[in-house]
């Protein structure tokens, strides 16, 4: 997946409101960007961090900047964006990129499904029971190396588990994809002391037949791609 506009390189101010951050570019003017992430981001707020917004002129939109990324002291980079891991598994998808579901070959994003809700995608082929897949964008890193969902709790998160649990026992395929977007993790796994209730919920889906996936992605200030499975340690 491209950025639209090519990313300027800033430095974080001050993260509020959830979805605000005050920037400083790099000839000095401040700059309130978008930040399109509901989560907590420990760890990834820090004043003084090197961040990259992506500059807009669509005049719908009053702020003319949105965060996308972080580059860590280390060259590493984090997604913040929580909207990108579904234009970058649309991609993968349509592409037949992931090896468990290359077989399919309809890909509708955004379908109802469950009690008012809506799963990321649904894909379908011929002789194939249908697959619900629910995406989840994974930031959280506090041991080097592990990465971690959620870094908040979520009362959605768990309704999505339960849901994708009675989709399995109806017979369908429910998969949970996690999506790791940071290039420092190699291992994932849930984050039960932030949220146990979706650490059950999670353990009940699994009992019930849904399957969990986790890819890491490839990130660079000039697009965020899905890049390779990756060792999940629940």
């Amino acid at each position: 997946m491209r950025f639209q506009t090519e990313l300027v390189p800033a430095t974080l101010i001050r993260r509020y409101k959830r979805f605000l951050a005050d920037c400083r570019l790099e000839d000095g003017r401040e700059v309130t960007a978008h930040c399109a992430n509901p989560g907590s981001m420990m760890g990834l707020a820090e004043p003084g961090l090197r961040v990259w917004l992506e500059p807009n002129d669509d005049p719908k939109k009053k702020l003319k900047f949105g965060w996308r990324l972080i580059e860590h002291a280390d060259g590493n980079f984090t997604g913040v964006d929580t909207g990108v891991p579904n234009k970058a598994l649309r991609e993968a998808f349509e592409a037949r990129q992931i090896a468990p579901l290359a077989a399919y070959t309809d890909v509708r994003p955004e379908q109802k499904y469950g009690e008012n809700s809506r799963i990321d995608f649904l894909l379908r082929g011929d002789g194939l029971p249908d697959a619900y897949i629910e995406v989840k964008s994974v930031t959280l890193s506090r041991r080097p190396g592990l990465a971690e969902f959620p870094d908040s709790v979520t009362a959605r998160g768990a309704k999505h588990l339960d849901e994708l649990a009675r989709v399995a026992q109806s017979g369908h395929r429910a998969i949970m994809l996690y999506m790791v977007q940071r290039t420092d993790c190699t291992q994932f796994t849930l984050a039960s002391d932030i949220d146990p209730k979706y650490a059950a919920a999670y353990a009940q889906a699994f009992r019930a037949g849904v399957e969990t996936m986790c890819y890491n992605a490839r990130i660079t200030p000039d697009g965020v791609d899905l890049n390779a499975p990756m060792t999940i340690a629940i």
